[in-house]
């Protein structure tokens, strides 16, 4: 394959990104856990015009940066609905990050090693699962990706400082983003080491102190633009709900979460587990490529050292704190793929490798249907649990039928491209498997996941002049609820929140209703005269009026 038709090839293998990404997309609402919470305060911001500010519900909502929720906030402006709207930041980081990488492989080597590149990042397990999700991780992804693409076009084809400028840029939005963007400058640490011991292929780039200072002001500039009147604005209210905004964001959720982690604690070799589970099938061509790695960096090839240096960099980094998760790492995957490509001819050229990959799909495919089979035909009580799980019918027959899908189209692919072709037969297996996957159980699972049906049981129940209030409530029953409820603040206390929804019925206790997790019902609440809505995404969900309230019982604080 020629460097023209490489490139001819990258448009097509991008069309079927696209169809592999954006599979689903308008199938179904926003799944918990973080779906459901961006996309609240996104509509919040649309609909209050509170955009410095985000909020869950009646508290501000301190987790992290806004501008994922902008994001969310301006595609639901410009397509006007949910469903076709909180999808696509991810997908357009998904397929941008896809395309960074295929230009940077092309401007550090040729548009063969960019396509191999950006085919091998599509191909791991964990890139494509994040882009099918409204979290803040793909956009972070993309930030992370066009930063560090930035500093290597410098560092390794320049001088290019407008590159250069460009991801420092890409960095501080990442630190808008979650925090995290920072790590792009750890490029500079590989770089200073290649250019100290006069690697070939590294600039040196004398007598320029005020270009590489600009770069600093390229990564200050986008965080300026939102801390500066953030900071003002919070100040300016004076209030303490604003100053504990500030100091929650700024310190506590990114200082204090590294230094003195509260949650997610793994031990220090996590994400080994992680790399070997969600970058598969890629991961696997790690230990095959160690020994082209080492003759690489013998022979002072800067163009591996960088990435690889910067993917170990990160993975220490985010080894240190006792709090882990496996969203963590994602960053680093381009990285890894990027030293990966020059490579992959020389793995290609082998006929075991071939048959390999046509057996490992193969595998895959038998597993999924096996799986499926299994669970149709026997019902364990793992199954079971699944499919009570998200009140599925018929023990979840229909589910079980999707996983056989999938297992069948691993094994189509198998036997139309046959071993001679078993790297295509694996790569063309796992994106049907993907498309076929989302299609089929998007529409089945999203009435129990996003809450849709419980809301519209809640509504009927309380009938068309009743008011609802929510306890203990998660942000998917805010969104997805068919009238305005009443909410007495998200991370107040249950009893709390008990206490002074029974005191709002009270004022009306004809007409109002609430609407609780069954582990926050409390004493004042009798079990036998509720209504037992559902199951939602593993939790019991129960609906009452006054006539559920013991008479003269007083909630706790």
């Amino acid at each position: 394959m020629d460097d023209t038709r490489a490139r001819r090839m990258f448009w097509w293998f991008m069309a079927v990104a696209l169809v592999v990404l954006a599979a689903g997309i308008g199938l179904r609402d926003p799944w918990p856990p973080d779906e459901p919470r961006f996309a609240l305060v996104a509509h919040q911001m649309l609909t209050s015009g509170q955009w410095l500010f985000p909020h869950r519900g009646i508290e501000l909502y301190s987790d992290k940066p806004p501008l994922l929720m902008w994001c969310e906030a301006i595609t639901f402006w410009l397509t006007g609905g949910w469903r076709g709207a909180f999808l696509l930041p991810s997908l357009l980081a998904g397929m941008g990050s896809l395309l960074v990488v295929y230009r940077t492989g092309r401007r550090l080597w040729n548009a063969r090693i960019g396509l191999f590149a950006a085919v091998l990042l599509l191909a791991a397990i964990q890139f494509v699962d994040v882009i099918k999700h409204a979290q803040i991780d793909p956009l972070l992804l993309f930030w992370v990706t066009a930063g560090n693409a930035g500093l290597l076009v410098h560092c390794l084809r320049g001088p290019d400082w407008r590159a250069y400028w460009l991801g420092c840029f890409a960095a501080g939005l990442g630190v808008i983003t979650k925090g995290v963007g920072v790590l792009v400058l750890l490029m500079l640490l590989p770089y200073l080491f290649a250019r100290l011991r006069r690697w070939p292929g590294v600039i040196q780039a004398r007598g320029d102190g005020r270009r590489w200072a600009g770069g600093a002001l390229a990564f200050l500039l986008p965080i300026g633009l939102w801390l500066v009147p953030m900071l003002v604005t919070a100040y300016g209210f004076g209030t303490p709900e604003y100053i504990a905004y500030v100091q929650d964001l700024l310190f506590r959720q990114t200082a204090q979460r590294y230094a003195n982690s509260w949650a997610h604690a793994e031990p220090f070799w996590f994400f080994a587990l992680v790399m070997a589970r969600d970058w598969f099938p890629v991961c696997l061509l790690i230990p095959l490529l160690l020994p082209a790695w080492r003759d690489a960096l013998r022979a002072r090839e800067a163009r591996v050292l960088l990435p690889l240096a910067w993917w170990l960099l990160a993975l220490l980094f985010f080894s240190i704190p006792s709090g882990k998760r496996e969203i963590y790492l994602l960053p680093a995957l381009p990285m890894v793929v990027l030293a990966m490509a020059p490579f992959v001819d020389g793995l290609l050229a082998k006929r075991w490798f071939s048959r390999a990959a046509f057996g490992l799909g193969l595998l895959m495919g038998v597993v999924f249907f096996a799986a499926g089979a299994w669970a149709l035909l026997a019902h364990p009580r793992a199954a079971q649990r699944i499919a009570a799980g998200y009140e599925l019918p018929d023990g979840g027959a229909a589910l079980w039928w999707c996983a056989i899908g999938v297992g069948a189209l691993f094994v189509l692919a198998a036997a139309w491209f046959r071993p001679r072709r078993g790297v295509l037969a694996l790569l063309v297996g796992l994106g049907a498997a993907w498309v076929g996957w989302c299609l089929s159980t998007y529409p089945l699972l999203n009435d129990n996941q996003s809450v849709r049906a419980l809301m519209r049981s809640a509504d009927a129940r309380i009938g068309p002049d009743g008011e609802l209030a929510l306890v203990q409530w998660r942000e998917e029953l805010l969104l997805q609820a068919l009238r305005p409820p009443v909410e007495f603040g998200f991370s107040r206390p249950p009893a709390q929140q008990m206490r002074d929804a029974l005191a709002w019925q009270a004022q009306a206790p004809g007409r109002r209703w609430i609407l609780v997790d069954s582990d926050a019902l409390g004493p004042c609440v009798d079990p036998a005269r509720v209504v037992r809505l559902g199951v939602a995404n593993r939790n019991a969900w129960w609906l009452f009026n006054q006539s559920a309230v013991k008479p003269g019982c007083t909630a706790g604080p």
